[in-house]
């Protein structure tokens, strides 16, 4: 196996970080630097940087509490991050030095979760094998709900019926920048009202990263006689256009609000894209579906891909140590 340097990722690191995940096979806007650290006060990032020589060939952004350090908490989906010119075999020798710095430096577990395929570039599960090598443990696996818009899709016939009430109703999509009437009249009363949660990111968060991430994050909401009664935020990949938030208030009248705005979304906005991601429907580390959720994702034509977290003892670098022949 080829030798590699591991070091922790430094401010001084951004640019070369930032050019690297803009070459990767299987990076988004989510492992820009910007995007990380919009919430830098909530976590103690450890992202690592690993070199041949004195070229960079893998990252991992992760951060650290006590003796585990974890794909960033701070971000939907995670794992190693490389180019196209890093074969198997080398990123097993990475994910080797990896455990090996990690176990060096007193850190006994990391926690990976794994990068959905359909927001890589091109093929890149290698790390999953490499993980199997290290007795990595399942520790949860989600299910997203996904329409490949590139194959025959069908809505269901209630879908259907929503979009023409809708359109009976005389209801407005429009995709706006000012997130604040989303944010404080449909998502922030029905998270709280029916999890008693609030979102992942504050309004103010969310509008600072539209500011980094203008192209990346959109927001679309529906209005009724000019009241805004539902709403979509969507994050926008080169592949995959995400549903980070889907919300609605309709009083106590079913408008067909939301099979309206998405059959714009998916037919129109983002028809061009390969994937639509509605994101996961469960609950208590994947143990438990959200049966209603699920459906009504599946109901647009969505079919599942699973989403895995993984465990490994960083001690189990040594297991990975004779395993070419």
């Amino acid at each position: 196996m080829k030798d590699y340097n591991v070091k922790r990722y430094q401010e001084s690191d951004y640019e070369s970080w930032n050019t690297f995940v803009s070459h990767a096979k299987n990076a988004t806007f989510l492992f820009h630097r910007d995007f990380i650290e919009y919430h830098k006060d909530r976590f103690e990032d450890f992202s690592i940087m690993i070199f041949e020589g004195e070229k960079l060939v893998a990252i991992l952004p992760v951060n650290r509490a006590g003796e585990t350090v974890y794909s960033h908490q701070g971000l939907t989906y995670g794992g190693l991050v490389y180019g196209e010119s890093l074969k198997l075999a080398s990123v097993i020798a990475v994910f080797k030095a990896i455990l090996f710095y990690l176990w060096e430096n007193k850190i006994t577990k990391i926690q990976i979760k794994t990068f959905p395929s359909i927001y890589h570039n091109k093929p890149a599960e290698e790390l999953s094998y490499a993980l199997f090598l290290a007795d990595a443990r399942l520790i949860r696996r989600d299910t997203l709900a996904v329409i490949d818009l590139s194959k025959p899709f069908q809505f269901s016939i209630l879908r259907k019926r929503g979009v023409q009430k809708a359109i009976g109703n005389g209801l407005v999509i429009k995709e706006e920048n000012n997130f604040e009437p989303f944010w404080n009249q449909i998502l922030i009363p029905n998270l709280q009202l029916r999890h008693n949660a609030e979102p992942v990111h504050t309004l103010a968060e969310i509008q600072l990263l539209k500011k980094r991430f203008d192209k990346n994050i959109r927001q679309f909401n529906v209005y009724f006689n000019n009241e805004i009664v539902a709403g979509t935020t969507i994050f926008e990949s080169e592949n995959v256009a995400h549903c980070q938030y889907i919300s609605k208030y309709e009083e106590n009248e079913n408008l067909g609000s939301l099979d309206f705005l998405y059959d714009h979304l998916i037919k129109n906005v983002f028809a061009h894209k390969r994937f639509f991601d509605f994101g996961i429907s469960n609950e208590s580390n994947g143990k438990i579906l959200n049966n209603g959720l699920s459906y009504w994702k599946e109901s647009f034509g969505a079919n599942t891909i699973v989403h895995d977290f993984y465990e490994v003892d960083t001690v189990h670098f040594s297991k990975l140590e004779n395993v070419l022949k």
